[in-house]
């Protein structure tokens, strides 16, 4: 019974142990977050104001990989409303001096791939809709904001390029068409993100 319960003592103390090993190296570090985004100049012009989240996993001083999900919606002259899922992940170079927390600000390049799934509904007639699947590659640069050595603010732009079939939508006196072109195009736009993250500890 001793035994039993010195082992759970040492697992509770666990985390304790391993953020104490690692203050000064911030490889393997796991970070959970919560972030809002701005999808600006997409080929229907409308503006989409959205919400998501994120997992890091730091690979090394230098290194950091973000694992995302966002909901964007958006609404198109008063008749259409469209829906973007972001699935991705990005690769986080630090160009500068290495990861240090006792640093405000800590710049960076990132580029990575996401899944998008588009839907376009009819805003009087949800019924009425059309979808899609497309792979994006995305760049651009950002910087955390440290707020403590386990609690960040983060805020980056990127340019999203989608590869995949456009929907073209026909607005009529009577109704709203949606029509699938049969060749795969690009489609690109910008993305503003801010996000909020906190270190819950280490994987590698």
């Amino acid at each position: 019974m001793k035994q039993h319960t010195g082992m759970a003592f040492l697992f509770m103390l666990t985390p304790v142990f391993l953020f104490a090993q690692r203050e000064t190296d911030p490889a393997g570090s796991f970070s959970g977050g919560t972030r809002n985004t701005i999808s600006l100049f997409s080929r229907d012009d409308a503006t989409g104001v959205g919400i998501g989240g994120q997992l890091r996993v730091q690979a090394s001083k230098r290194i950091n990989t973000e694992w995302f999900f966002d909901y964007i919606p958006s609404k198109n002259n008063g008749y259409t409303t469209k829906h973007d899922h972001h699935f991705g992940w990005s690769v986080i170079y630090y160009p500068g001096a290495t990861v240090d927390y006792s640093n405000r600000f800590q710049p960076y390049i990132l580029a990575g791939h996401c899944f998008d799934y588009s839907k376009i509904t009819e805003q009087k007639k949800p019924t009425n809709y059309a979808d899609r699947w497309t792979m994006a590659t995305q760049a651009g640069l950002g910087t955390h904001v440290n707020i403590t050595k386990d609690f960040d603010c983060s805020l980056s732009g990127q340019y999203m390029l989608h590869f995949g079939k456009q929907i073209n939508t026909t607005i009529g006196k009577d109704a709203v068409t949606f029509a699938k072109e049969k060749g795969m195009g690009p489609d690109g736009h910008l993305l503003f993100t801010v996000s909020v993250n906190y270190k819950l500890g280490y994987v590698l």
